[in-house]
């Protein structure tokens, strides 16, 4: 330093922030001295950042979690000009909210304060789903008819009985909301739910149309004025880049989380707590209207497909195909020419189709060679890397290399007629999925079969020994 002066650098780290006091001995600087920009420095004040303390907040639920963290309020530099940016396009978000955030004091145990999260976390999603399901009604449907998008009737199609969902959910919502004491907390919810789930039998009507209306409104994408307004639509801030669909399928996305909460609530309630006398009966409940509403959207699906087959031949109308009431998996696989079909495997037949043309809101799927009972099928994984054909099995799977990947053989026992069905998956994992889906379906046709005999046997026993005469050659055959 010029003059002789002295520069003692003391370096104090509090808990909080860092501050770099400086004292100066015998020495001052003239006041219109020139001060140049710092550079990169090498000492530690170029080294050691700002430091934060985050404050976490109080942690007290299972089914969501939210952490803040905090900074102390300083006051920061002038902000530079800049040059005006677009909006962000990032969706929306709704604010992430705690029961314990709404209260500012309590003397609860940790088990009561979980408990009381899920039940705030159940009334909280109630009032999202309202006000999700209004915004649909307001900003898809209304608009949409008024300006003669679509027709009333596909909208009434596409839509379905979601406006008459608002009152239900909304019912449910004011009872929870009447639950809640002076303290914010809530005693006893079981028999508020107990009383309220038997509404929700009318979802078995919504989701069971849901299998038409997607099909319908994915037609429906391919006419310019209906993608034009969708796509306006999710780009918008309110609808948190969500297409439409996704806010079509929120109920029944809600619907299978009733189980889910419930179980929670129950576990985090005390032995003592009135709740244990009705928690048990109204988690039956709710698990029998899921698996009643799932039964029944099964059978819909079902429906809905088998009447888009078109066959080509009397002899792929199975009888297992109209006695099937609901589908195991379907989607796209590649055969050994690598053509791409739509395979279906419904309750008791395994159906290979290609699609064709859309006809009436639904696809149509010309059935492709014979379909097979699942009782008969013979199922062959087919190692990765294995050679499983000949030049232009291998030329369509792996473009002319050796190694063949994600690829099953189906085959007919008994019936050797029929060549076998060599399917490639897009993936390991959707690979996977089919076998799965095989084998359970194989084992419980099978099964069937047995008991169908079985019962034929006790009543008729000539026609029954026959009927397992022939399942036998059959096995030998194979």
């Amino acid at each position: 330093l010029k003059g002789g002066g002295k520069l003692i650098i003391f370096f104090s780290f509090r808990k909080r922030e860092n501050k770099i006091q400086k004292l100066s001995c015998g020495f001052q600087e003239p006041s219109n001295k020139r001060v140049k920009p710092v550079g990169k420095s090498n000492s530690l004040t170029g080294v050691l950042p700002q430091m934060k303390t985050p404050a976490l907040k109080r942690l007290s639920q299972s089914i969501s979690r939210s952490i803040s963290f905090r900074t102390d309020a300083r006051p920061l530099p002038p902000a530079l000009p800049r040059s005006r940016q677009k909006p962000s396009s990032f969706p929306r978000r709704r604010n992430s909210q705690c029961w314990s955030d709404t209260v500012e004091s309590h003397d609860l145990t940790a088990k009561e304060i979980k408990r009381q999260e899920v039940i705030y976390e159940l009334t909280q999603g109630e009032r999202q789903l309202i006000e999700d399901l209004s915004l649909v009604k307001k900003v898809y449907y209304d608009p949409m008819l008024k300006l003669d998008i679509m027709s009333e009737s596909e909208l009434g199609q596409i839509f379905g009985t979601l406006e008459s969902l608002i009152p239900l959910h909304t019912d449910l919502l004011s009872r929870l909301e009447r639950l809640r004491g002076s303290e914010k907390t809530v005693g006893e919810v079981g028999p508020t739910l107990l009383n309220w789930f038997p509404c929700l039998e009318a979802y078995v009507t919504y989701c069971c149309n849901q299998v038409g209306a997607k099909a319908l409104l994915d037609q429906k994408k391919n006419e310019k004025r209906v993608e034009h307004f969708l796509r306006l639509c999710q780009e918008s801030s309110f609808s948190r880049k969500l297409d439409l669909w996704n806010f079509l399928d929120l109920p029944r996305s809600r619907l299978v989380k009733y189980p889910l909460l419930l179980k929670e609530i129950q576990k985090c309630t005390p032995p003592e707590h009135p709740d244990e006398d009705y928690l048990p009966d109204a988690l039956e409940l709710i698990q029998n209207i899921v698996a009643e509403v799932n039964k029944k959207t099964g059978e819909a699906e079902c429906q809905f497909y088998r009447r888009g087959l078109h066959y080509l031949e009397d002899s792929q109308r199975l009888p297992e195909i109209q006695q099937s009431r609901f589908i195991y998996c379907h989607g796209e696989l590649k055969n050994n020419k690598g053509q791409r079909l739509h395979v279906f495997l419904f309750e008791l037949a395994l159906v290979l189709t290609k699609p064709g043309e859309e006809k009436d809101g639904g696809h149509v799927f010309n059935v492709y060679r014979q379909p097979l009972p699942n009782a008969l099928i013979n199922l062959e994984e087919i190692p990765d890397g294995e050679a499983a054909g000949g030049g232009t099995f291998r030329g369509a799977f792996t473009g002319g290399n050796d190694k063949v990947k994600n690829c099953f053989r189906v085959s007919s026992r008994g019936r050797s007629k029929f060549n076998p069905y060599i399917l490639q998956a897009n993936d390991s994992f959707c690979k996977q999925q089919w076998i799965t889906c095989l084998r359970q379906a194989i084992v419980q046709s099978r099964d069937r079969t047995a008991q169908t005999s079985q019962s034929q046997l006790s009543l008729h026993p000539e026609s029954g020994l026959c009927h397992i005469a022939e399942q036998i050659a059959c096995g030998e055959s194979a």
